[in-house]
């Protein structure tokens, strides 16, 4: 490994496209016009000039590769982020997503025009329900904090129906992700946070306090952001039902469980997939997001319309005619449309059919195995607060006794190690969280590597503090001002010397 102890901290300001441009440089030629010429409009609605640069096809190539250099991905290297399943996505699965009749297909098409769509839909719809052990899926909320709102919505409407008008708190758990208040604030509803005891599961006597009949439900994570398995999930899920609640289960951590144990076995009443998680569709910078939601039987009535089904069924000659219906008591659209079909869809649909029933097994397991090896290398180095057998990641102090270094520093350090930071501070719960998730697509020698990365870091913390407070070194960019940078933005827009910005 790379013994990095010298600061360099470079800090390169790249030339943008019109810096580069020259005059005459052309990239594209148009055609001949095959069409009559005809008058322009009047001149008032013309532009006098349009200030765009001038450049060969090859000099925007080059630039825009250079510049992709400077991003990491998860094609290029470990993600370890904690919460976020940064798995390796399967080329196959951008191949199917973008077969002709699945791209050039539209929602509002004829129904017999789009039955192989369809076909995908309702098969993805029934094989979630089998994983999860749900009676109803919905394909249609965008992401995980759309089908979190999409479930409190659900529950809402559940009560409403039963004239149940006092159930207007929702418990959540302090080791819970932090969307889930906000999906409930924005109904309305209030919220009681229910501490975690000393081995990191619900603690069981806040909860049976908290439990009266204004519980319209929980919010429980399992394995929790702590990756801990609660040990009482039976006991809360009887506190909370016992006293009318019903339970919703985060499933941002589905990677753990997938072929070990089914949430709706357990008795959660809905739950919401990541599919840009668990199912490997690519995520970050914003999208594509994708979070279905299962529900148990009382809620199927209450799921977003319209859903798939087999309207025909189809036998040795014909296939089935699918189409749509809609919940007797549905709580409407979430969102335009049915999903997010090709970015979402057709890839999860890809990556579970190749994986089969065994494989989506394997992967949990490799999960648990991965993380638990790592923690395991770790815990001599680092303060592991919840110091039990975890699921698919775990969660380290960054700070040292007798070192002023924090979780950011060593962070930083790591991008010094050619390693993307895991997830700081958070869960909120732990002093100087490091949130460390490897997946399973990590295989040992990555794992190594980065234990000893963090180890070496940890040695440095003591001996070469500053090393870490100015980290990163060698990157583009140094150590960013995120605060500053958020207070004092800086948006600018260039224009050619002479141009009238009043044209």
């Amino acid at each position: 490994m790379t013994d990095i102890s010298v600061s360099q901290n470079v800090k390169i300001v790249e030339p943008t496209v019109y810096e580069l441009s020259s005059v005459g440089r052309r990239g594209v030629a148009m055609p001949a016009s095959d069409v009559p010429e005809t008058a322009l409009p009047e001149k008032t609605l013309l532009r006098t000039s349009l200030p765009m640069p001038e450049l060969a096809e090859v000099d925007v190539i080059r630039h825009y590769m250079h510049l992709s250099r400077f991003n990491y991905s998860v094609d290029g290297g470990f993600y370890p982020l904690g919460s976020c399943t940064m798995k390796y996505n399967p080329k196959i699965n951008e191949d199917t997503c973008r077969l002709p009749r699945f791209i050039y297909t539209h929602p509002l098409q004829p129904i017999e025009t789009v039955q192989g769509n369809l076909a995908l839909m309702y098969e993805m719809q029934e094989w979630l329900k089998e994983i999860s052990g749900f009676a109803g899926v919905t394909l249609q909320p965008a992401a995980g904090a759309h089908g979190e709102f999409t479930g409190v919505l659900m529950m809402a409407a559940y009560h409403k129906s039963r004239g149940d008008a006092r159930r207007t708190k929702m418990l959540i758990p302090d080791a819970a992700h932090g969307t889930n208040p906000a999906s409930v604030g924005m109904l309305g509803m209030s919220v009681a946070t229910i501490p975690s005891d000393a081995r990191g599961n619900v603690d069981l006597e806040a909860l049976e306090t908290a439990c009266d009949d204004t519980v319209a439900g929980m919010m429980l994570t399992n394995p929790n952001t702590l990756g801990m398995f609660d040990e009482n999930i039976e006991k809360v899920i009887k506190l909370v039902k016992d006293c009318g609640g019903l339970m919703y289960g985060d499933g941002a951590n589905l990677n753990a469980l997938l072929g070990i144990v089914r949430p709706g076995d357990l008795g959660f009443d809905v739950m919401h997939f990541n599919l840009h998680k668990t199912f490997s569709v690519p995520h970050g910078g914003g999208g594509p997001g994708s979070g279905p939601v299962g529900v148990s039987q009382r809620l199927v009535d209450f799921l977003p319309s319209p859903l798939v089904t087999i309207v025909e069924e189809g036998d040795d000659e014909a296939a089935p005619l699918y189409g749509f219906f809609t919940p007797k008591q549905t709580i409407g659209r979430m969102k335009a449309f049915h999903g997010h079909f090709g970015g979402g869809l057709v890839r999860s649909y890809t990556y579970i059919a190749m994986h089969g029933a065994e494989g989506l097994k394997d992967v949990s397991q490799y999960a648990v195995l991965n993380a638990n090896y790592l923690q395991a290398r770790l815990r001599k180095t680092y303060k592991i607060p919840y110091d039990r057998i975890c699921m698919h990641e775990f969660v380290a102090e960054g700070q040292f006794e007798g070192s002023d270094v924090r979780a950011l520093d060593i962070a930083k350090r790591l991008m010094d190690y050619d390693f993307h930071p895991p997830t700081n501070y958070f869960p909120l719960i732990v002093h100087e969280a490091l949130m460390i998730e490897p997946t399973e697509t990590e295989n040992k020698d990555t794992l190594d590597a980065f234990a000893d990365a963090l180890i070496k870091i940890a040695e440095e913390s003591l001996l070469q503090p500053e090393l870490l407070h100015s980290a990163p070194h060698i990157t583009p960019f140094g150590r960013m001002d995120e605060v500053k940078a958020a207070r004092e933005l800086v948006l600018c827009c260039w224009l050619p010397e002479g141009y009238d910005l009043e044209k």
